[in-house]
């Protein structure tokens, strides 16, 4: 997969005002905006305008944002897959117009000739108001959808010559290797269309799914800072882009900017806490929360294990003589060298005689212990 270009879809405006009734103010868009650009994403799917007047103009703002600051970064809009929406959406000046169909599991073949001779009819509308448009069309749920549909959407879309096929897992019912089946089969069907892959984290999987459907040949993912979504969200922007990157594909995000995307996660952190008073910024966050950087088992404390080179240490009965040193090196603890294995026994005896990990000062006042 090395050298495969991915686009990132940064979904964190859009998606993230559908978890738990999140709304994001004009001022915090902007913000979080500048954020995508700095760290380098593609496309900001910005909003829906269909929604409200207010929510029309506020995406035709980031528009004008991107282009007096000459971003790079592309603004998106979502609405509906029928010529009112369209017309709202190409009012907002975005270039890039998503559109959600939803079909049912049990429509008929009538019915779905039907749906997609209207869909005609609206990209027919798109190219004739704006011949350069990028447009984006989320069919179905591939988890819940019968193979048989699937097959004659994907076909119809691929003739129709749109840019991009979002295939969600709507439901989040899917396990990694039911997407990679799915996608696999669907992206020989597809001809010039690009797959973007959105996953639901209903059973945790978003992530793994994500990754597996870009692997199965997808070449767009839709992620969110903290993963923020309907329900219980969508695929983890940092997280799951990190990780396709380490197998090889080429992504323009910057993923090595760990404070800026750190920043990016805590304002996000904060506006979610302010309306929800639930952090989503947490001690196991990966990454960026502080869990991943401890240690306690004393064979970790050995090797170069995790992906942070800053590392905390927590002594209980489990800590070994390497683990100890390191604990008092870090902590500025003076110590005998020579009583390294007396100090570590006394310490391990301590946290079973307690029923808990000793805090610095005990640490401190047992080493000390070994001087008299």
């Amino acid at each position: 997969m090395e050298n495969k270009k991915i686009t990132i879809i940064d979904e964190t405006l859009r998606e993230g005002m559908q978890y738990r009734g999140l709304m994001f103010s004009p001022a915090q868009r902007l913000k979080i905006l500048d954020f995508q650009e700095k760290l380098k994403v593609d496309i900001c799917q910005a909003g829906y305008p269909p929604a409200h007047a207010f929510e029309t103009d506020t995406v035709r703002t980031l528009c004008h944002h991107v282009q007096k600051n000459e971003y790079k970064i592309r603004i998106a809009a979502m609405g509906r897959a029928n010529i009112h929406d369209a017309a709202i959406l190409l009012d907002t000046h975005v270039n890039d117009l998503h559109f959600h169909l939803h079909i049912k599991k049990d429509v008929t073949p009538d019915q779905l000739d039907n749906i997609l001779h209207g869909l005609s009819k609206t990209i027919d509308f798109i190219r004739k108001k704006h011949s350069s448009a990028s447009i984006s069309i989320a069919m179905l749920d591939i988890g819940r959808s019968d193979d048989r549909i699937l097959d004659q959407c994907v076909s119809f879309l691929s003739h129709h010559h749109i840019d991009m096929l979002s295939l969600p897992d709507t439901s989040g019912i899917m396990a990694p290797n039911q997407v990679f089946e799915k996608i696999n089969r669907l992206s020989s069907k597809t001809g010039n269309t690009n797959i973007s892959i959105h996953c639901h984290n209903d059973m945790g999987m978003a992530s793994a799914n994500s990754m597996m459907g870009i692997l199965a040949g997808g070449s767009a993912l839709e992620a969110s800072v903290l993963g923020i979504g309907e329900r219980n969200g969508i695929a983890d922007l940092y997280t799951t882009v990190k990780t396709l990157q380490d197998q090889g594909f080429d992504i323009n995000l910057n993923t090595d900017d760990i404070p800026t995307f750190k920043a990016y996660y805590e304002l996000l952190d904060s506006i979610i806490y302010e309306q929800t008073h639930e952090h989503l910024l947490t001690v196991n966050t990966p990454v960026f929360g502080d869990a991943v950087k401890t240690h306690v088992a004393g064979t970790h404390a050995d090797g170069d294990y995790g992906m942070m080179s800053e590392e905390q240490f927590f002594l209980n009965i489990l800590c070994g003589r390497h683990m100890v040193k390191k604990y008092l090196e870090l902590q500025n603890i003076s110590h005998d060298e020579k009583k390294l294995e007396e100090i570590t026994l006394k310490i391990k005896t301590q946290s079973f005689t307690w029923g808990r990990r000793l805090t610095r000062d005990e640490v401190k006042t047992i080493a000390a212990s070994f001087y008299m």
